[in-house]
């Protein structure tokens, strides 16, 4: 059982897709009787469970796993909705004398539970809409100027390629009458969970990390992740929705409607998959500190690493 002064420790196991991350959070679990929250804005969802590669059905029965499938896809979830349920989760695995294994690939979620988060209202979806189809009309320069109207600070930090963010920032402006750099600076000081963080990056050889994407896809595919696409496409689901953006669904999408062959909505899958792993690569690499970082994937070897350093870590704060 968990001993004393390992009370306020949780462990983070975090990577780019196809890293081995929920393979690794299993054995620290084991090893350190922890339990796994989810950090990943897709595992969340119900309808994905081989699109999105959660942990297997008998891995959940050998470990107490939180916040996988525990919404529909018909929700509006966020990294501060996500936030809202770590917490308490984490609170109540430390008061039961348990280690909390966070496992995921989404950088916000992960920083957000470190920092906390800005109380930004939710912006409609109409003002994101008419917001995005202006930047798309006059492009990314007159869009810049017009944002300076209404947020001259946030302007003159973003250029004008940075599509998403300046849609962001506009659409926030716009719907709240504050600039967001404003209910930022509101943000409370006081991070939302008092804990001893313990970070591991997974950060395998990119090419390495490419076939087993590419494998990995043939094995969903097989396994019936066009199924998952299909039934979630009969509801008629708004394409808005955060887990309609997941990887495969709109190139799944367009296959069943007769839109691309088989092979064409296999390779664009893989490719998109490819490329938000590479961001991945990049953001962990630049925008996290690891207390350790394992450039191969979470295997044997790495786990026994992870294991022995998360080890000496628990010894350090006893």
């Amino acid at each position: 059982m968990l001993r004393s002064g390992f009370d306020n420790s949780v462990i983070v196991v975090a990577g780019p897709t196809a890293s081995g991350k929920s393979s690794l959070a299993l054995s620290l679990a084991e090893k350190f009787d922890g339990e796994i929250i989810n950090a990943d804005s897709m595992q969340i969802y119900q309808e994905f469970r081989i699109l999105t590669a959660r942990p297997a059905l008998e891995d959940e029965a050998r470990i107490r796993h939180h916040l996988y499938g525990v919404v529909s896809a018909n929700t509006h979830f966020s990294a501060g909705a996500w936030l809202e349920q770590a917490v308490p989760i984490i609170e109540d695995m430390q008061i039961r004398r348990r280690v909390p294994i966070v496992c995921g690939g989404t950088g916000l979620y992960l920083k957000v539970l470190k920092e906390g988060i800005a109380a930004i209202p939710d912006v409609p979806a109409d003002v994101i809409d008419s917001t995005t189809a202006l930047y798309d009309t006059v492009g990314g320069v007159v869009f810049q100027q017009k944002l300076a109207g209404l947020d001259p600070d946030g302007a003159n930090k973003l250029e004008p390629g940075d599509r998403q963010r300046l849609i962001r920032a506009y659409a926030v402006a716009s719907s709240t009458g504050k600039p967001i750099g404003v209910w930022q600076a509101e943000q409370s000081p006081e991070p939302p969970l008092q804990a001893n963080f313990f970070t591991v990056h997974l950060i395998p050889p990119r090419d390495q990390l490419y076939a087993r994407i590419d494998a990995r896809m043939d094995q969903m595919i097989e396994q019936g992740a066009l199924e998952e696409v299909r039934a979630l496409q009969n509801q008629g689901l708004d394409p808005r929705l955060p887990a309609l953006k997941a990887l495969g669904v709109g190139d799944f999408n367009q296959y069943l409607s007769g839109g691309l062959s088989m092979a064409e909505a296999a390779d664009k899958v893989k490719q998109s998959t490819r490329n938000f792993a590479k961001r991945q690569l990049t953001w962990f690499r630049n925008q996290s500190r690891a207390d350790l970082t394992i450039e191969d994937f979470g295997d044997a070897e790495a786990s026994m690493t992870a294991c022995d350093a998360v080890e000496n870590m628990f010894k350090s704060v006893n």
